[in-house]
């Protein structure tokens, strides 16, 4: 087998920490002298991930194809579906690596049927949270779990992004009866630059989408509630977009804070970072957010949930940590901010960030998952 692989990451929506992640691997993988390719909606995304498409258009060999994709199923989803898999089926991969529920569908399902008319496809898959994040008690649930235990038989290797991610998915799913391995997110040595705050810096930076599953309610109900507890009115910047980003501006004006609330499209996270003191990453459910690791590399004290990989990043008994609930939040807010020094200190330290998450390590062993699958 040649050392020198045709790679096509395929995944649905390039927003958020799984863009950021195909971003990441695909400039390793083009580094190593692998040919590289995606295939993802083009319905989804704003300027900001243009201008990224266009920053990487340059280095991959086998292109950026966008084209339209459901996130659910629907009608128009065998239109969709045939279309993709034939982009696909021009790009020759040897491996194609799907990302999140619906790039991992249409990876595996895909793969397979290159794989009834020509020479081996590693089908590789990412859920990256996804259908996870479904209670298995509801039918929505035992529908998505009951594909995903079929969709096994299609796949050569599933890699997670964190311990608890691979934990959930064998209590939901079940054992997985083939090869899996966990991969932790990863980012650059230059990533470890601090950021200082800049001097109209806000108190709090919320970034990431605008949905209920990543916080942004929450973050503004406990925003109203920690300035009379600190005594003072309290300042905020939220950066991301969404199709609920009008609720967010209703819930601010709603609340009397919408003079304190400053609300700014996306934008590269480290620009983000010197807009405000304290970064709170509110979310009700992750797998294990990018935006947590590059906070911390960039030297910011933070706030965050304990939920999905972020307490392996933080520790599990950190007094960063809290519930997904706007009182608790609150009462984290106030004592950050009473005590900015203080607060700092709890932060975990740049060197164990740096050994366990560095970009390097991630791309290496990915890098050996493929010639895995395809060494079968």
């Amino acid at each position: 087998m040649a050392d020198k692989l045709r790679i096509v990451h395929c995944f649905r929506s390039p927003v958020g920490g799984i863009f950021r992640h195909v971003r990441d691997l695909t400039e390793a993988q083009v580094a190593a002298g692998h040919s590289v390719g995606i295939v993802c909606d083009s319905t989804t995304g704003g300027e900001f991930e243009e201008r990224l498409f266009e920053q990487m258009n340059d280095m991959l060999a086998l292109g950026i194809h966008r084209t339209p994709m459901q996130r659910h199923v629907g009608p128009g989803d065998a239109t969709s579906a045939w279309r993709t898999y034939r982009i696909i089926k021009e790009l020759r991969p040897d491996v194609l690596h799907g990302h999140g529920a619906k790039g991992g569908a249409y990876a595996r399902l895909f793969g397979s049927l290159l794989r009834v008319s020509r020479s081996r496809v590693a089908r590789l898959y990412s859920p990256h949270g996804g259908s996870l994040h479904y209670d298995e008690n509801t039918t929505t649930g035992k529908l998505f779990f009951a594909l995903e235990r079929f969709m096994a038989r299609f796949t050569d290797c599933l890699l997670f992004v964190s311990d608890y991610e691979r934990r959930t998915y064998r209590r939901k799913v079940g054992e997985p009866p083939i090869p899996n391995t966990l991969v932790y997110n990863g980012l650059r040595a230059a990533e470890f630059e601090p950021v200082l705050t800049g001097p109209d810096g806000a108190d709090l930076l919320y970034i990431g989408m605008m949905r209920d599953l990543k916080g942004p309610d929450i973050f503004i109900d406990a925003l109203a509630a920690a300035g009379p507890q600190l005594g003072r009115a309290l300042t905020a910047v939220m950066v991301g977009d969404g199709d609920d980003l009008p609720r967010y501006h209703g819930q601010v004006k709603r609340l009397g804070l919408d003079g304190n609330v400053r609300f700014l499209p996306p934008m590269p996270a480290r620009e983000a970072f010197a807009l405000a003191a304290l970064v709170v990453v509110p979310s009700r459910a992750e797998a294990m957010p990018y935006i947590v690791l590059e906070a911390l590399a960039a030297g910011k004290p933070m706030i965050a949930t304990a939920v999905g990989g972020i307490p392996e990043i933080f520790g599990a008994l950190s007094p960063a940590l809290i519930r997904p609930d706007p009182n608790e939040l609150a009462a984290k807010m106030s004592q950050a901010l009473a005590d900015p020094a203080a607060y700092r200190n709890l932060m975990p330290d740049e060197a164990s960030l740096k050994a366990r998450f560095g970009a390097d390590v991630m791309a290496a062993e990915i890098e050996k998952a493929y010639f895995a699958a395809l060494n079968k």
